[in-house]
Formats: C-alpha cells, sequence, structure tokens
C-alpha cells in the first residue's frame, strides 16, 4: 500500500500513559494503519524527529453549540492540538429551540456565557435551520467540521422549549417531565453525548433571572437521566450549586448506571486545602463503583470584564439585581456611596481580597496604570481600591476593563488536582466568554507550563491527561490514542517549546465584536481523521471547502474500513 500521509522518526507518545518510543505513523484513507514501523511509501511525509507525535487532544468542555454555524473551523481550539470537543456543556446550546424562543435563548448565552449578542444573531441568523435537537445535529454534519465533535443536549433549551418563559419561573409538571425525558431519549437516539444540567448560582440569563435548569427539582433531573440507562454509551455534565452536589450526584450516576462529570473542582473551591476532603469523597465513590468524576482546570481562572457586564460578581445578588435594571441605573448605582458600601459589606468569601487580585487592563484617560495591579495604584493615590475601580468605571462610561483572578490560584493545589488519578481536565469554556478570557489554548499551557517547566507532570502523564483520559470519561470511544486501527488524529509538537502566547485581543466575530484568542507555540501539526489540518501555524485546508471533522454521535464517528498492515 501506498500510505495518504506518514509522519517519520518521531518519539511517539500513545496517550495510554506508556512509555515513550521512537518510530513511525503510516495513515491511509484517514485511519493508523502502522505504528512504529511504518515501511510504505507516501503521498506526503512529515519529518518528526526530534518532535513528539501523540494522539489529537480532547477538550471535553467547550461551547462552539452556536459559533460552529459561523466558524467551522473552531477557532481557536485546532491551533493548540485539539481534535475533539464536546459541546452542550453546563446545560447550555441551541436547540431544540423554538422559533419564538430564539431570541431568550441568545439572550441567556449572552449573559451567562458572556457571548456578544449581536454576534449571536448575525452568526445564526434568521432562519437557524433547525429547531430539534436531531435537526441541529443533522444541521451540524452538513455543515462540516475542521475537527471533531461531540454534542450533550443541554437541560436549558430543552427546559425553554417545553415550557416556555416558565422555565425561568416554576417547577416543572409532571406531564412537561415526562415531555422533556421523551426529548432527551429522542437526541440520544439521534447520537447526543449525554446530558447535562446546571445548578450554579454564577448562572445567571436574560433579565437578572436565573437559567431555566436552575428552577429544576431535583426529581425532574434524575428523570431526565433515566434514558441514559438504555444506551450503552452516554454520561451526564453537571455544574454544582446549592443543594446539587455529591449526594445528589451519586443519585444521577445510580440512576443511569452511567459516568457524572462534575464543574468544577478548583484550588480555592472549598478553602485552602479543602480540594483534598473532595478528592477523598471521590474516591469513596470509584470504590463502590459509582464514577462521580470531577473537571479539575490547568490554568488559573481570569476573568477580563468591564462594570458595564461585571460577570465575576453577578453571583450576587445586589449584581443580579442590576443586571435586570437599565445602563443608567448602573452608573447611578456605581456612584453611589450607599450602594458601594454596600457592596464592600456583602461579598461573598470568594471575592474577600478581590482588589488584591485584580490588574488594570485598559483605562484610556491614564494609559501609564495599564497592567499594573488595583490594590497598589489605590495605595499610591491614597485612595480606597473599591472607589478607584468604580470611578475608572465611571470616567470611561464603564468602559475601562480589569482582569480578577477569581479561583485555581494556588499552584500546589493545582499540582495535586492535575495529579489526582479520578480527576478529569476541562473547563476551557472554548467558545464562551469570548471578550473575558482565553483557556482554549490550555493544552498547550499544560504541556509547557505544568510539565516542561513545573516538572508536575511527566510528558506521558501530561499527553495521556489531554487524550485518553477526558475520551475515557466522557464515553469517546474512538479517540485519544494512537493505535493500529483507529482514526488518524495527531499532533505533533516540540517538547522544548510547545507553549501558549500571551493572549491579544482581536475583533474577527460577527460584526466586528471583540474576543481574546492566544496563538500557540511549538505545534508543529494537526492531523484530523488522516488530514493535515494545519502546520506550522497555518490552515492547509480551505476554510470554505470540505472540512475532515467528524460528529461524533454516541461518542463515535462512522465506522472506519481498514485494513491494517
Amino acid at each position: 500500500m501506498t500510505y495518504d500521509l506518514k509522519i517519520t522518526g518521531g518519539t511517539i507518545i500513545d496517550g495510554t500513559g506508556a512509555a515513550r518510543y521512537i518510530g513511525d505513523v503510516g495513515i491511509k484513507d484517514g485511519a493508523i494503519v502502522a505504528l512504529g514501523d511504518a515501511t510504505e511509501d507516501a503521498t506526503k511525509t512529515i519529518d518528526a524527529t526530534g518532535k513528539i507525535v501523540s494522539p489529537g487532544f480532547v477538550d471535553i468542555h467547550t461551547h462552539y453549540d452556536a459559533q460552529i454555524m459561523w466558524d467551522r473551523m473552531m477557532t481557536i481550539s485546532p491551533w493548540h492540538g485539539v481534535t475533539t470537543t464536546v459541546v452542550g456543556n453546563c446545560g447550555f446550546g441551541v436547540a431544540p429551540t423554538r422559533p419564538e424562543h430564539r431570541t431568550l435563548i441568545l439572550q441567556t448565552l449572552e449573559q451567562v456565557e458572556g457571548m456578544s449578542l449581536a454576534t449571536l444573531q448575525i452568526g445564526l441568523g434568521d432562519d437557524w435551520g433547525f429547531e430539534t435537537f436531531p435537526e441541529y445535529m443533522d444541521v451540524v454534519e452538513n455543515l462540516g467540521t475542521a475537527i471533531n465533535m461531540a454534542v450533550l443536549i443541554g437541560h436549558t433549551p430543552l427546559r425553554m422549549y417545553v415550557m416556555g418563559e416558565a422555565s425561568v419561573e416554576r417547577a416543572a409538571t409532571d406531564d412537561e417531565v415526562s415531555e422533556m425525558q421523551r426529548l432527551v431519549a429522542e437526541a440520544l437516539d439521534a447520537g447526543a453525548l449525554g446530558f447535562a444540567t446546571s445548578k450554579a448560582i454564577t448562572h445567571v440569563g436574560y433579565q437578572g433571572k436565573p437559567v431555566p435548569s436552575r428552577l429544576a427539582e431535583q426529581s425532574e433531573i434524575e428523570a431526565l437521566v433515566r434514558p441514559l440507562a438504555d444506551h450503552e454509551n452516554a454520561m451526564t455534565q453537571v455544574n454544582i450549586g446549592p443543594g446539587f452536589y455529591l449526594k445528589e450526584l451519586t443519585r444521577l450516576a445510580q440512576i443511569s448506571g452511567k459516568t457524572v462529570s462534575w464543574t468544577a473542582l478548583l484550588s480555592g473551591l472549598f478553602g485552602e486545602g479543602g480540594h483534598r476532603q473532595q478528592l477523598q469523597k471521590t474516591q469513596d465513590l470509584i470504590d463502590q463503583g459509582i464514577n462521580v468524576i470531577p473537571q479539575v482546570a490547568c490554568r488559573p481562572l481570569n476573568f477580563e470584564f468591564q462594570w458595564e457586564n461585571p460577570f465575576p460578581f453577578e453571583t450576587m445578588q445586589m449584581f443580579n439585581d442590576l443586571g435586570a435594571g437599565t445602563r443608567e441605573g448602573r452608573l447611578e448605582a456605581f456612584a453611589d456611596a450607599e450602594w458601594r458600601e454596600e457592596f464592600r459589606n456583602s461579598l461573598l468569601p470568594i471575592f474577600q481580597g478581590w482588589q488584591e487580585r485584580t490588574i488594570i487592563v485598559s483605562y484610556k484617560p491614564d494609559p501609564s496604570i495599564e497592567e499594573r495591579n488595583l490594590a497598589e495604584v489605590a495605595a499610591e493615590r491614597g485612595v480606597d481600591a473599591t472607589d478607584l475601580a468604580l470611578d475608572m468605571a465611571l470616567a470611561t462610561d464603564l468602559q475601562a476593563r480589569f482582569r480578577l483572578s477569581v479561583l485555581n490560584i494556588n499552584e500546589e493545589e493545582i499540582g495535586e488536582l492535575l495529579n489526582d488519578p479520578n480527576t478529569v481536565l476541562g473547563l476551557s469554556d472554548a467558545g464562551a466568554h469570548a471578550s473575558q478570557l482565553c483557556d482554549a489554548c490550555f493544552s498547550t499551557h499544560l504541556l509547557g507550563y505544568w510539565v516542561r517547566e513545573k516538572g508536575v507532570l511527566s510528558l506521558e502523564q501530561g499527553v495521556r491527561m489531554l487524550t485518553s483520559r477526558p475520551a475515557e470519561v466522557f464515553g469517546i470511544k474512538d479517540r485519544g490514542t494512537l493505535a493500529v486501527g483507529v482514526p488518524a488524529d495527531v499532533v505533533v509538537f516540540d517538547a522544548d517549546t510547545v507553549a501558549a502566547a500571551p493572549l491579544e485581543r482581536v475583533y474577527d466575530q460577527p460584526g466586528g465584536a471583540d474576543r481574546l484568542r492566544a496563538d500557540a507555540i511549538g505545534i508543529d501539526a494537526v492531523i484530523v481523521n488522516g488530514t493535515l489540518l494545519r502546520q506550522n501555524n497555518q490552515d492547509m485546508v480551505d476554510p470554505e471547502g470540505d472540512l475532515p471533522g467528524k460528529l461524533l454521535r454516541n461518542g463515535m464517528a462512522a465506522a472506519y474500513s481498514i485494513a491494517a498492515e
């Protein structure tokens, strides 16, 4: 045979955690047909001498549900070696959605996922081309994607589809729960990877109302995971919240008989050292055969924000109330001394000392203080740091920009979370919070910082955390390892240089909206289903032409028919 593509002389790390070795990879008809020794000629050859050859990276926590409709390249994930993504996380998505609810769903995404409403409206257009979840799956498959995509059915659009605006006001009736349960089963039959929901208090939607899933009773959520029991390959992703943690998640795992993965176990979330107790509880459940798996993150949870939309603080009721009001109401509140004092006195524990963790990103009246610590500038000026931040906001019509480190800051604790055998790496949020953060570069950051610079993980461990481990937890059956007979999703990278470049703000969204993005360093080649997608930081396919990604229905693409060498 003649290979379509051959990768020669690279150091192969197969994703299983096994030791590296030097060898070749032969690819034919989209699959790996030779590994280690690849003796035949090839139409195209990549010399990987001195480089690492690994499986494509799997990002289990993205929000490309809407972006895929206008950005089939799913930027910037493939830049950083990601070849498979999961969308529908946190129970959010755009299907099923009735035409009369489209604006409400987009306003929900605007608030809870920091997406530009104008961008969503322009990008999706007037005719979405789908209403039901099966129709959405068909549209995505026909559209084509640069990388592979699996889809969770989200509780929020599901609930709004059945209940309308009542979904943000009350519990569901028995009949409404039965209809939602039917639609979950229909979604699974159409290829949904599983079901996703959220009770997180940070998830506030349009007009300051809780997102629909937060109004669901535990009995409703339990009913909606029951159909998973009838599917060999399905799972549940949840965001924890008040009254919705390990006890409740254990019930979901027991009822469905499937894995539940929760977002997210972060350094500082349970107080200093509190993560260790949660890891032990996880181990106790796993010892009982109950897979309730915490997601962890390898980057600090940083948010860039403006006071016109102070997302990090919207867990506080006083900001929630502002979110339901007018812009003039915000300006008036921020200027009011009593409101400021209430803000200072009402801080939730995770926001205590927020001023010391805040950087001034953009302040046009005085650029000399940009990229400086808010508390330090306030001390120099002899003013209160909260007053300074709000005064800066008012002086710029709420356009001054700040960056706040919220959680996942203690590196010793992050190292423990990354090393625990029962966690899974997630929370990139790629596609969401576009103007506020960019963690789609989590993979190159893990390899460059935690593997190479810190030595917290071996290279084999780091690759496994990016490949077979997330695929295993989320039930993605044909990705995450290099082996003869599997689809050829491959990354070639330089272990000595791989890293995420500094963030930059660009204005390339529909309607000219801004977002943060980061270039990849040291990613030599990205191959998806045997097609060379990117090489040397350049796209190697026509973004308007045929693309190599597959829709992974029930966690798998269509079977490959190959003859192994």
